[in-house]
């Protein structure tokens, strides 16, 4: 192991079951890299517009798609340019075979199967591909009515205020 990696603090909540409740999620391109979409000035008054490039569009199939390869519900999203936020919920945290999938399952899931689906799309076209995504993910568990308001209004308001910080 590197001194990066045993310096590095584990974020997740010690002792706390991951595989139900709500989470919001913020899975970020590696770099930090403008990859999966281009906000754009709307209407004056209303919302910016969120073009969704190729592999935006990919990463938007799979995230849609995480409810038939597990038991969550995907709530609200947005796919900014260089990161994704989500909020899901695990319903009911139960295997039957096997063990009870975790947030940390379903989120590498998620960007494995982009990666390779992406990977696909490039190779069909002899196109070099690089990493998508940094390591890790950010997490937040839901604790509340209110902590729920307030996230959603945040992923609601992210393109807004992606839009304004560049001008």
């Amino acid at each position: 192991m590197n001194e990066e990696e045993q310096k590095r603090k584990n974020p997740r909540l010690s002792g706390f079951d991951y595989s139900k409740g709500g989470f919001f999620v913020t899975v970020c391109t590696d770099g930090r890299k403008d990859v999966l979409s281009e906000i754009c000035r709307g209407d004056p008054c209303g919302r910016p517009i969120i073009k969704l490039s190729e592999l935006g569009k990919i990463a938007e199939k799979v995230l849609l798609n995480l409810g038939n390869k597990y038991d969550v519900i995907l709530d609200e999203y947005v796919i900014m340019p260089d990161h994704i936020h989500f909020l899901i919920f695990i319903k009911n945290g139960r295997a039957t075979a096997r063990v009870a999938p975790t947030l940390g399952n379903i989120v590498g899931a998620y960007k494995s199967l982009v990666v390779n689906e992406w990977r696909k799309n490039c190779n069909e076209r002899g196109e070099i591909y690089g990493s998508i995504w940094q390591r890790n993910y950010y997490e937040h568990i839901i604790r509340d009515r209110k902590d729920y308001d307030e996230i959603k209004k945040y992923i609601y308001d992210n393109p807004t205020k992606r839009l304004f910080e560049k001008v």
